[in-house]
């Protein structure tokens, strides 16, 4: 176990386009710290860099306060655990989570234990004498996983482990990745581009966008106070409401008039939001006429999508099945002062 650290990391490829630029932030030990971002954020890059599977343009990685950008993948004593499995398909499950040992020297009888005992804790003891083409998705990401674990390395990576898996299996992987994080106590880095895996799995998220992090923190902090409208946008299942305000629309709105004087855009979760008509709740800071123009339902709730009269910006509230309005109705939609959020034109947040 280790703390890692970067330091003003940054990598350039031929024709100067720059993938990763000037990326600085440590991850305590035994912390699990989730990159996340869209397609071509850079998210990968990074993680490969840590790895020794990229070169670095500029600044440093280190390892338990060692600088390793000069070190082999093979030197670093990380293991990792890639989208495709990368699994020998020659090989049996068993001499697929040996193959490192073996070529680490590691006596025979320690070998048998590790993975055995990987093999118990990932529920594949039964699979052992099996190739990797005889097993499920899932399986062969358990096998995977167990190949990085009797490594027992200083710092596990995953760059987007589930993205071939279905709905279903993901959500139980991902549990079942987190437990083992967990009983390990080993630093992790997680790649993905799966908001909710992120929000699920780490105790460090990093949201990254255009090669640079956006912010850094706990995954509720981030949710509850995000740096940009780009983190507001990403971090959330619907997404934040943006609305684009003008100086005089901005002026209309009691919530809007102090908060931003020159313009901006105001953000609001859709769980936030409550229908005219809904449970009583606190004060409203924020009332928006809605013309609603589609009505999502969701088990026993709805999203309603409606335009606002004021702004630009589709505005999206989450309500009880049984209140849902219908297209084309007008609606007023309310929320608490406590509830909203400010953004500059610049998309950066301002004090509420």
């Amino acid at each position: 176990m280790v703390e890692v650290a970067l330091r003003n990391v940054t990598k350039v490829y031929a024709g100067g386009v720059a993938a990763v630029r000037d990326v600085s932030f440590t991850i305590p030990d035994g912390q699990f710290c989730v990159l996340v971002g869209p397609s071509g954020c850079g998210k990968s890059t990074l993680l490969r860099m840590v790895a020794g599977l990229e070169t670095i343009t500029g600044g440093e990685v280190a390892l338990g306060g060692e600088v390793v950008n000069a070190r082999e993948p093979a030197e670093r004593d990380i293991a990792m655990v890639f989208q495709n499995y990368a699994l020998y398909p020659h090989m049996s499950v068993y001499d697929n989570m040996a193959y490192g040992l073996r070529n680490r020297r590691v006596p025979k009888p320690e070998i048998d234990r590790r993975v055995r005992e990987a093999a118990k804790t990932l529920e594949i003891a039964a699979l052992l004498d099996r190739k990797p083409r005889a097993l499920s998705g899932g399986q062969r990401q358990r096998v995977a996983m167990g190949r990085a674990i009797v490594r027992q390395p200083k710092a596990f990576l995953f760059d987007e482990p589930l993205s071939n898996l279905d709905a279903k299996l993901r959500v139980s992987m991902r549990v079942e990745i987190r437990k083992l994080q967990r009983a390990f106590a080993t630093t992790s880095i997680y790649v993905t581009h799966d908001q909710l895996e992120a929000m699920t799995l780490a105790d460090l998220l990093v949201v990254m966008n255009a090669g640079q992090v956006e912010q850094i923190g706990a995954p509720l902090d981030v949710y509850e106070k995000p740096a940009s409208t780009f983190v507001a946008a990403f971090i959330g299942a619907p997404a934040m409401n943006l609305i684009e305000l003008s100086a005089a629309e901005a002026g209309s709105l009691t919530a809007a008039r102090a908060a931003l004087p020159e313009g901006g855009v105001i953000g609001v979760r859709p769980d936030d939001l409550k229908l005219d008509g809904a449970p009583p709740g606190p004060p409203a800071g924020l009332a928006l006429d809605l013309a609603v123009t589609a009505v999502e339902r969701v088990g026993p709730e709805c999203f309603v999508y409606g335009a606002p009269a004021v702004g630009r910006g589709e505005v999206i509230v989450r309500v009880p099945g049984t209140i849902a309005p219908t297209l084309g109705e007008r609606v007023r939609a309310v929320a608490p002062p406590d509830r909203l959020h400010f953004f500059s034109t610049a998309g950066r947040r301002l004090p509420a």
